[in-house]
């Protein structure tokens, strides 16, 4: 098992708290976390570029002259590629598939190397709760000044919790995210990751199974 500090909402360190070593606790490979982050990002990938061809331009209905007894070139059409206005040769289509393979096995292992990561670095810290009394901003930044807090910082709540992703979604470098929907992007892109005590819980039975 991993121990971590355990906080309360004033900063202070109340005690321990034992993670489970199989996603808190694993062996970090780069070389595997590069791999599954050039997938994700490939999944994610919107395919925006797109060029006509010609079976899509407009125009070409008949044939621009005569096939002999004009001395030009034969043409069969204006949307050939070779005309002004006609289509394009080789270009971007919104066909292209860019996603790659990855299976959940691999996909939690990478995130179970980032989570371990930040535990080996001191960069994730578990608080006891992170339930606020109300939605407000101002709250929710005092909470937080008192912790040890990177520039950037990942704050992971239950998805029961209502109130406290609208108090912090508004504060700078402050990014919320529930804890079943977190992801290896999510903690790769953050400084310090947040954890209550009881999204622990939700991590380790979602993803250890």
């Amino acid at each position: 098992m991993v121990k971590v500090k355990l906080y309360n909402q004033e900063g202070l360190a109340v005690g321990e708290l034992e993670l489970n070593s199989t996603l808190f606790g694993v062996k970090i490979d780069p070389a595997f976390i590069h791999r599954a982050v050039v997938a994700y990002e490939a999944n994610t990938r919107q395919v925006l570029a797109h060029t006509k061809g010609r079976g899509e331009v407009r125009g070409g209905g008949r044939k621009p002259w005569k096939q002999k007894g004009t001395g030009q070139a034969r043409h069969g059409s204006r949307r050939s590629p070779i005309w002004v206005g006609g289509g394009i040769t080789f270009g971007p289509t919104n066909e292209r598939n860019f996603c790659l393979k990855i299976n959940r096995v691999e996909r939690r292992k990478a995130l179970a190397m980032t989570l371990s990561d930040k535990v080996a670095n001191g960069k994730l810290l578990v608080i006891d709760s992170l339930v606020l009394p109300e939605a407000k901003t101002k709250v929710a930044s005092a909470m937080l000044k008192k912790l040890p807090l990177g520039r950037k910082t990942l704050v992971v709540i239950e998805s029961e919790n209502k109130l406290t992703p609208k108090a912090v979604r508004n504060i700078v470098g402050i990014n919320p995210v529930s804890a079943k929907s977190l992801n290896l992007l999510d903690v790769l892109n953050n400084d310090t990751v947040v954890v209550s005590k009881a999204a622990i819980e939700i991590l380790e039975k979602t993803y250890t199974k």
